[in-house]
């Protein structure tokens, strides 16, 4: 598998255990109904999390982000932030995890007495599943890099589909994908509805020209904890950085470029539709930036 979403397989997965409405169950022998909101029509929120050295990083802000996806969608996850907290740390005290996990938490409005779209025929219980695996970024991605090609599919303003908030309704962005994959990229770059650069389609997207780091606004892409990561660390480390609309020409003419997100952290871009990016992956600003997401990590972890 290609992608900001590649990792190094750990056969310890095979027998982990999910957490499921408050059940430690087996991987094979999790299921949902076939009336569930979240398989009939994508109804629900998620959250990614990584657990490193033994502490869930930048807790707070996932949450935060976990419960205002829920209250966007007036879906009640019967669970307080508390008992999100002790439910992650049942499950990974049940499968003995302190380092180097992926961290997927799903809630849907839950089973429906008819498979239709009407929030009211829910029968009330939502659905919610943590999914905890050892995982990893392949190592090789770092110097590998991603291949990103701009494709049709827009990223869409908040009053047609909100971009930042994190649904189970995946399609546009997959569709996204699926085009990028077409034109031979591990991933899409995806434009607003002015055509200015705004996102990838399971990422945030930055680059770097003539020293300057730059991202779109925030108005058509994810909100991203990793990216509001680095955004607040190149302004404490004095890299000129600049949030604005940009035409994708512009990034063509990077001299690098990554993308930001849970799981992979800072992945490098080694060209972009077609073009090689000139510097050597991971590029110089990208090296620094990892350097210092690591260390916020760490950080993080220690406190």
């Amino acid at each position: 598998m290609a992608g900001s979403q590649d990792f190094a397989l750990d056969p310890r997965n095979a027998t982990a255990l999910v957490w499921l409405n408050g059940q430690l169950v087996p991987k094979s022998e999790a299921r949902v109904s076939i009336f569930d909101a979240g398989f009939v029509l994508g109804d629900g929120v998620w959250e990614g999390l990584r657990l490193h050295k033994g502490r869930l990083l930048f807790l707070d802000t996932h949450l935060d982000r976990l419960f205002e996806g829920a209250a966007a969608i007036e879906l009640d996850i019967g669970l307080t932030r508390q008992g999100v907290i002790d439910a992650l740390h049942a499950l990974f005290a049940a499968n003995d995890m302190t380092d180097g996990v992926h961290i997927r938490l799903m809630v849907t409005r839950g089973e429906k007495s008819a498979a239709n779209q009407d929030p009211r025929n829910a029968l009330g219980r939502p659905t919610v599943v943590i999914v905890a695996e050892w995982k990893t970024p392949s190592p090789a991605i770092a110097t590998r890099g991603l291949s990103l090609a701009t494709v049709s599919v827009r990223c869409t303003p908040r009053e047609m589909f909100d971009m930042r908030l994190n649904s189970h309704s995946r399609l546009n962005l997959i569709l996204a994908l699926q085009e990028g994959i077409r034109a031979g990229a591990d991933e899409a770059l995806m434009l607003d509805p002015a055509g200015n650069i705004a996102s990838c389609n399971a990422t945030n997207f930055f680059w770097v020209r003539d020293g300057q780091l730059r991202t779109s606004r925030d108005d058509f892409c994810f909100n991203g904890v990793t990216r509001a990561n680095v955004m607040d660390l190149a302004r404490a480390n004095a890299i000129p950085f600049v949030q604005g609309d940009f035409p994708p020409e512009d990034a063509r003419l990077a001299d690098e470029a990554f993308v930001t997100g849970t799981f992979g952290g800072l992945t490098p871009v080694r060209e972009i539709d077609g073009r090689p990016l000139p510097a050597a992956l991971p590029g110089p600003l990208t090296t620094r930036l990892r350097a210092l997401y690591e260390a916020l990590k760490d950080a993080e972890a220690a406190r």
